[in-house]
Parts: structure tokens; sequence; C-alpha cells
């Protein structure tokens, strides 16, 4: 689904991307860990279209997508959920979850998936008219999320979902990311939750100082010191 090789990005003047190269299979669900500064969000950022490459290749879907622009890669099947939610505060909340359709064309699936969203979070019927500004911070991660799902993406990339949210909120997310991965959408997430990430993904790859340093199945992940030492406690 996705193949990254030897990618290199700068992040305002800096080098935040050096040399990377990985891999995300059709249907599986993958997460980038790294502390602060590892270069995780300018990697999704990059992929995404927000930031152009220094370097390297990316393909997608058998695509090469490096230098094209985040609309035309949203053409392609690639939804983002940006750190910070970046809800269209102004705008209803239904407007905000019609707006992540626009790149689809089929009107009666598109109908069929906002009620199922309504259906299955109650609080986005609830507030579908007001301003998606007026919503708490898990509800606008919440909105965030489904209005990618509203994309009916190939690829779903994820920057830190649940940073700064309550527990309950943070356990509404991971179950929301959980059905996601269930329909068979291709997930790709950055997460400083390092136990829920690895709870969630098939496959890990470990970010520092812009380099990959390491990678395994999460499971295996779960029992290495290294890991444990430093993300786990």
């Amino acid at each position: 689904m996705l193949s990254v090789s030897h990618l290199t990005a700068r992040y305002g003047g800096i080098e935040a991307v050096r040399d990377l190269s990985f891999e995300v299979q059709d249907g599986q669900a993958v997460a980038i860990i790294g502390a602060n500064g590892a270069g995780k969000s300018t990697t999704l950022n990059t992929i995404g279209g927000l930031i152009q490459p220094a370097a390297g290749q990316i393909r997608f879907a058998g695509q090469d997508i490096a230098g094209l622009r985040a609309d035309q890669i949203a053409h392609l099947g690639l939804a983002q959920v940006p750190e910070g939610r970046e809800v269209l505060a102004p705008l209803s909340v239904e407007e905000n979850l019609r707006l992540g359709a626009y790149v689809r064309r089929d009107k009666p699936a598109i109908e069929t998936d906002l009620q199922r969203l309504f259906a299955r979070f109650p609080i986005l019927a609830q507030r579908r008219r007001q301003p998606a500004g007026l919503l708490s911070g898990g509800e606008q991660q919440i909105l965030a999320i489904a209005r990618a799902w509203m994309a009916s993406p190939k690829l779903l990339t994820l920057d830190e979902p649940s940073m700064g949210l309550a527990p309950l909120m943070v356990q509404t997310i991971f179950e929301m990311i959980e059905e996601i991965k269930t329909q068979g959408v291709t997930l790709l997430l950055v997460e400083q939750n390092v136990h829920r990430a690895l709870q969630i993904a098939d496959y890990v790859y470990v970010l520092e100082r812009g380099r990959l340093v390491h990678e395994a199945p999460a499971a295996a992940l779960q029992d290495d010191p290294r890991i444990v030492a430093a993300y786990l406690g």
C-alpha cells in the first residue's frame, strides 16, 4: 500500500527526516514511535503532501506521489488526521463531515456513511448543526477521525490522536481506530501513547533523530527491554 524509500525531509530549515525507508502492507496497521523531535509528524506530513520531500521516493498504491500536492494525494485515497485535529471551527459538525467526502462522487453512499457515523457516535448527531469549534477537545478528535473516515480512504494516517485527552476519551478514540481497522482500512499511526500503539499495531517502526533505528512486529516490542526502558517504563 505504501513504500517510502530513502526519504529526506526538512521542516523549518531543519533536516527532520534522514534517509528513511519503510513499508505499510495493504490492510495492516503500522505505528511509528519515537521521542519528541524524532521526525514522526514530518514523516506523515511529507507522505500526505503537506511538506515536499528533499530526497527519496514515496509510492502509494503503486504510484509515485513524492512531490504531488496534498489534494492530489487525497484524490488517490489517502486521508490524514493531523496533529491538533484541525477541525474547521466556524463550520458545523455536519459540514466538516461532508467536506471529508469531497473526493467522492457516490452521493447515496456518502449519505449512508454519514448516517452510520451519526448512529455510531451520537455526540456528532446531537451537535450536527453546531460550529465544530464549540466541541470539547475529545469531541473534536472524534470529528476529525470521522471526517477522514468519510473520505472512504485506502490509507488513513493519524498523528497523535490521543494527545491531551482524558483517559476515558482516549479509550473511545482507540476503539474508533480499531473499528476502522476492522473495516479493512490500512492505518499508519504516530502515537506517543506507546502502550496503545502496540495494542493496535501489527508492525512498528522506531525513529530517533529522524532515522529509523529499529523495527519489529508490535507483539515482539512489548517484551523488548530497549523499548520497555525507553518508552514503557
